[in-house]
């Protein structure tokens, strides 16, 4: 996140930041990170009072932010106005109660759960003196730190008993969370059982990965972290939100209970000298972490110089990162070494996050337009005088939705704060009030001439109530507008795009879809492979040569197979990506079934569910997705050669055989998994009746019961090398380093 100063407490030489939970002592943990989008302050303070009012009115606006931010997961203001408003307070009155809390007290009307263990803040680095200033005051010939990355979503504790998940919670006031364990056990990556027949309590991070938000959500939502904690925190499975089935839970610490605390049947927690053991420990468990790089110096300054090393390195691979990310966290490893440095009421000693420098600039917002996307959301995008952000020239950003426009107040010809992290569209958070000439001085377009251009009338923007490409009256639907008509142009034009870019052809860009279907060419995707029937009319079309006429429709022919699996994701459903479309087809395995199956959806909805990580809303938005394209759907069938199934057809010893991976294993899943489908095998994620093996390591829990409870033969890692021909287990590493990434 940008900014994380949620309810931080400032120390003499850092500027604190609401960053993770961190529990005392030998807490094994790290950070929550948040990076709201943000805009003007909700009210206005106080003028020609007191300086008594003006605290007052402080510490009141910062506990309003903070509910809005943790509780509604809907921020108003930007981290940096938060800041200001917790330093000007600190500032004031630097003992004030409101600057002691932490995080926010859970919603009215939710379960609460109090925290064995205090989820506490960590202080922030934003330069090279404070990070050695850190070092300097932790490490007393201790150093040696472990460096994570700092996850840009929601803080969760997951409490295990005698190894078993028992309870999940957020990260509240710290001292009390809300109950949210029937959605983390939704969550793919979230061990119901772990390795250890004991009691802890394992504290992560939820995140939504960018592919999963880009491919589902970004129509829909304005960021992967504000969909997380809905989506975390929602009481139903249909309430509208991100489903908890696209979110993954990093682990990043543990704590172990003792005295009365721990079930007195459980054994004695495992005796690290060390974080970075406890995190490896946590991978064994059959968890994933958040990260475990170690660094080490000879003095302070080679020790810091080790871990700006790491900055930098998260700093140039921040775009390729598969979650948000907005800093490092770096903490002592050495675990009596934090015994005796302690806590403050407010964060760890032992323990920095050290935030990357803002990807922000201030431009001025020239016009807003509408479009139209494959789904039928008309969303407004905003032209904007060019400003680079993050080494790139931008001119326009996306604006969301309707509602987006309204929650920033924005009107034409003001000037705005634009953000750019990584790869995500660039977009405006804030409103600045209303631009001067001035603030479009010395700006240049990507290609390097001068803009011009001056600033706009401030005018309203004005929303459409009929589709801008095809007319067809909008519908309203919560904070968007939708166009109804299937065949809408533009909606043709972006699911020709979709379909594309998911099969790989790179020869039909913006400007070709929209001739293809403004010329007639292309009215449903079926078209796409008639082209070749009418090459003469390709060739007509503007800056169309024959060279890349041929090219377009040899790639076209090239894709004319494809997996069930492949073909229902490229059809661009909502919110039917490749990842649930492959669960679907592990199922139902020919297209025929799934259409016949549109057309009985109660029925069809009940199986459809029984599926691993596929829900209600997710089975229905698919059912309907094809029911109402049903004819263009054949059509396109006509034109393609499905592979029935998920994968296309590998002979080998394995051919016609189903397997489960589960447990503790000496490689990771998917290499198996992998191992077993280049022969012939299937993979699935549940254990049913039709299960012919279930390969089980250590600690395989509940599958395993469930496995010998059905008859399904249970195999051990040796007995599937034996079954694929051996020499799969060769050659395997003695040990296995987490690290932070690839550099």
């Amino acid at each position: 996140m940008a900014y994380t100063s949620r309810l931080g407490v400032a120390r003499p030489r850092f500027k604190s930041w609401q960053a993770h939970q961190y529990a005392p002592l030998r807490s094994i943990g790290q950070f929550e990170g948040h990076r709201p989008l943000c805009i003007n302050m909700a009210a206005e303070p106080p003028t020609g009072a007191g300086i008594d009012d003006r605290i007052n009115w402080l510490a009141q606006q910062i506990e309003r932010h903070s509910d809005l931010y943790y509780n509604k997961a809907d921020p108003e203001i930007s981290d940096a106005e938060y800041d200001a408003l917790w330093d000007e307070l600190n500032d004031l009155s630097p003992n004030h109660p409101q600057l002691s809390m932490i995080g926010s007290d859970p919603a009215p009307g939710s379960t609460k759960v109090d925290h064995l263990f205090r989820m506490m803040s960590l202080d922030k680095a934003t330069t090279e003196e404070e990070v050695a200033h850190f070092v300097a005051e932790t490490t007393a010939q201790g150093r040696q730190f472990v460096c994570q990355p700092k996850l840009d979503g929601s803080a969760l504790s997951l409490e295990y008993r005698r190894g078993r998940l028992v309870r999940a919670a957020t990260r509240g006031n710290g001292s009390r969370g809300e109950d949210v364990t029937a959605n983390a056990r939704r969550m793919g990556n979230v061990p119901q059982a772990i390795g250890w027949a004991g009691d802890c309590h394992v504290r992560g991070e939820v995140v939504m990965p960018l592919e999963v938000f880009r491919e589902k959500y970004s129509e829909i939502a304005p960021n992967p972290r504000n969909l997380a904690a809905g989506a975390l925190r929602q009481k139903y499975v249909d309430a509208g939100k991100g489903s908890p089935d696209d979110l993954i839970f990093l682990a990043y610490g543990v704590e172990f209970p003792s005295g009365a605390d721990r079930h007195p049947d459980s054994p004695e927690p495992p005796d690290f000298s060390l974080d970075s053991e406890a995190i490896s420990w946590i991978e064994e468990m059959g968890m994933e972490v958040a990260g475990n790089t170690v660094v080490t110096g000879e003095d302070d300054t080679s020790a810091t110089d080790s871990i700006l090393s790491i900055t930098r390195q998260w700093s140039e691979s921040r775009d390729s990162a598969v979650w948000e990310i907005d800093g490092v966290v770096v903490k002592l490893d050495r675990l009596d070494k934090r015994d005796l440095l302690g806590v403050t009421a407010h964060h760890p000693r032992w323990a920095l996050a050290w935030k990357f420098p803002p990807e922000e600039a201030l431009t001025v917002l020239m016009e807003v337009f509408w479009q139209t996307g494959r789904t039928g959301n008309v969303t407004p995008v905003s032209r904007i005088a060019p400003v680079v952000v993050s080494g790139v020239t931008v001119e326009n950003t996306t604006l969301h939705n309707r509602g987006e426009v309204q929650r920033l107040g924005l009107m034409v010809g003001d000037k705005v704060r634009v953000v750019r992290r990584g790869d995500v569209i660039p977009k405006i958070i804030e409103v600045m009030g209303p631009a001067q000439e001035s603030d479009l001085a010395d700006r240049f377009h990507s290609d390097g001439t001068p803009f011009t251009e001056g600033v706009p009338e401030r005018a309203e923007v004005e929303y459409p109530t009929h589709c801008p490409r095809c007319s067809t009256e909008l519908i309203e639907d919560g904070a968007f507008i939708r166009c109804t008509n299937l065949d809408c142009p533009s909606r043709m034009e972006r699911a020709i795009l979709y379909w594309c870019r998911k099969l790989g052809m790179d020869g039909i860009g913006e400007k070709l879809a929209e001739q293809l279907c403004s010329s007639g060419l292309v009215e449903n995707l079926a078209d796409l492979y008639r082209l070749e029937e009418r090459e003469d009319e390709l060739l007509a079309l503007d800056r169309m040569a024959a060279k890349s006429a041929s090219n377009i429709l040899e790639e076209l022919n090239s894709s004319r197979t494809m997996t069930l699996g492949t073909f229902v994701s490229a059809l661009g459903l909502p919110r039917i990506g490749p990842e649930i479309a492959s669960l679907v087809c592990t199922e139902v395995t020919t297209l025929e079934e799934l259409i016949e199956m549109s057309e009985d959806k109660e029925s069809a909805v009940e199986r459809l569910v029984s599926i691993d990580r596929v829900g209600e809303t997710v089975a229905r938005l698919l059912l309907d997705g094809i029911s109402t394209r049903r004819e263009a759907i054949l059509d396109l069938y006509e034109q393609i050669e499905i592979t029935e199934g998920g994968e296309a057809p590998v002979d080998g010893p394995l051919t016609g055989s189903s397997f489960c991976i589960t447990g503790s294993l000496s490689r990771p899943r998917k290499e198996i998994a992998l191992s077993i489908k280049s022969e012939g095998g299937k993979i699935v994620t549940s254990v049913s009746g039709k299960l012919d093996y279930l390969v089980a390591g250590g600690s395989a829990g509940s599958k395993l019961e469930k496995a010998n409870r059905l008859g399904v033969r249970v195999i051990s890692e040796e007995e599937l090398d034996e079954m694929l021909g051996g020499g799969i287990l060769e050659d395997l590493p003695h040990e296995r380093q987490s690290t932070l990434g690839e550099f």
